[in-house]
């Protein structure tokens, strides 16, 4: 553990302090922090407001729009719904993780929508994609928090250790 020395006493006292509060709730913000942005995110392109749909609509072109639109906006409410619910966790992480390289699509298809000037000024839209990373990121700390010496297939393998 990083010695917190550099901090005044008084700090320093309060710093393992902070850090343990963090490491026990830090989990459980990102279970709903996670699950309020997918289930979100996914309603609002089940009622076809999402700001996203032309970018979506633009990029996944060999698909018919009305079709993958609601199709997008199930899958993310149900990773939201996983992600929301422990004993679902390693559910909701797959299907993050199937879902999230088409988000980077339009980086590469759609270049002029995504880039001012290549490679470091992002659009809002180049902008809104790599945002993705933070969400991976997220899902990774959730998913490190798992016990791997339990099956993925029993139920007691799906719960958390951090109790929402």
């Amino acid at each position: 553990m990083a010695s917190s020395s550099w901090l005044p006493a008084p700090l320093a006292r309060l710093d393992p302090l902070i850090i343990g509060w963090m490491r026990r709730y830090g989990p459980p913000v990102l279970h709903v922090g996670l699950a309020i942005i997918f289930i979100w995110f996914g309603a609002l392109k089940l009622w076809a407001v999402s700001p996203a749909d032309e970018l979506v609509r633009r990029t996944i072109y060999w698909v018919s729009p009305d079709f993958f639109m609601p199709v997008l906006g199930l899958w993310e409410i149900a990773i939201g719904v996983c992600l929301a619910f422990p004993r679902l966790l390693r559910v909701g992480i797959a299907l993050l993780f199937l879902q999230m390289p088409g988000t980077f699509l339009p980086m590469v298809l759609l270049p002029e929508v995504c880039w001012v000037s290549f490679p470091f000024v992002l659009t809002m839209e180049g902008q809104y994609i790599v945002k993705n990373l933070v969400i991976i990121g997220a899902a990774l700390v959730l998913g490190g928090q798992l016990h791997r010496a339990q099956s993925a297939f029993t139920p007691a393998a799906a719960a958390c250790p951090v109790k929402i």
